[in-house]
């Protein structure tokens, strides 16, 4: 294509857009009212993936040594538990460390299991940890047919639990998701096919006169790219400023918690971009389709 007949696209789009100001009025708003809905959800779900992935994380294994364990004992076991291909990461943690932890743990009551620090009946601890969280109970498993290993902990019956939810949860987040984008699509596109129809005789016009299929579907594709981001600029300044106080709000709360929201930046960034795009391409795919419809008379 000629660059002055891509200039001519460019310039007839916009002049469309200022013509038919009440349908270009409508169609942005439709494009803004859905992504907001899309934006709002889209962050809510991202950040409750974030939880889910951030509980998946501090899921671990804990092995406690048989007190028979000699420390050539110990390295052995060691070893072979880093032999397990699904193992991530392994930390030794003493019987000394472990009693600390369950004092402080305990805060005022634990003052009583000081009398252990001279007789401790604790056992040494491999901390064990899963390159994927879901491999944790097959690992523990064959980790309690290993030699010297005296009891294996990992929250059995709780965890299994917690990742049927995480699991379910992130299906229904992901349907409900795709549910809204094809509602989205919808809504925005049949808007913009009012716009069109509206604008029938100018095809027709158009197609009297000699012009190609391209020709006359080229100033509507730009008008379904403009329609597209120019609805999508108030959903992304929307979204960014509501993220960014409730950010703001909840992260000094939240601290010391399990809970942590996704840092502003870049993921506001990111839901930014990802608004535009499906804004431009939504406007585009309505344009074409309703367009089409025509060129095929």
């Amino acid at each position: 294509m000629k660059s002055r007949t891509l200039a001519r696209h460019f310039r007839e789009s916009f002049k469309s857009l200022a013509r038919n100001g009440w349908m270009t009025f409508a169609s942005a708003s439709a494009v803004t009212v859905t992504l907001i809905l899309v934006g709002v959800f889209f962050v809510i779900m991202m950040n409750l993936n974030q939880v889910a992935t951030t509980i998946e994380e501090d899921v671990e294994i804990r092995v406690h040594i048989d007190v028979a364990a000699a420390e050539e004992d110990q390295e052995n076991l060691k070893n072979e538990i880093e032999q397990l291909p699904q193992v991530a990461s392994i930390d030794y943690s003493n019987k000394k460390d472990e009693l600390s932890n369950l004092i402080d743990s305990l805060g005022d009551e634990g003052e009583a299991f000081k009398l252990f620090e001279q007789d401790n009946p604790l056992n040494d601890v491999f901390v064990v940890k899963a390159k994927n969280p879901a491999d944790t109970m097959g690992i523990a498993k064959q980790i309690e047919d290993m030699e010297y290993a005296s009891k294996v902990k990992y929250g059995q019956g709780s965890v299994e639990k917690l990742f049927s939810v995480i699991n379910l949860s992130r299906n229904v987040g992901l349907v409900l998701i795709i549910g809204l984008l094809f509602t989205a699509m919808f809504l925005i596109s049949n808007t913009i096919k009012i716009t069109i129809v509206s604008r029938s005789k100018e095809i027709e016009i158009m197609r009297l006169v000699g012009a190609t299929n391209s020709f006359i579907r080229w100033p509507f594709f730009l008008e379904g790219l403009w329609l597209g981001i120019l609805g999508a600029i108030i959903p992304v300044a929307a979204v960014s400023t509501i993220y960014y106080y409730a950010y703001d709000y909840l992260e000094p709360r939240l601290q010391g918690h399990f809970i942590q929201l996704l840092e502003v930046s870049p993921f506001i960034y990111q839901v930014g971009a990802l608004l535009i795009i499906m804004g431009a391409l939504i406007g585009v795919w309505g344009s074409l389709m309703s367009v089409r419809k025509f060129l095929k008379i």
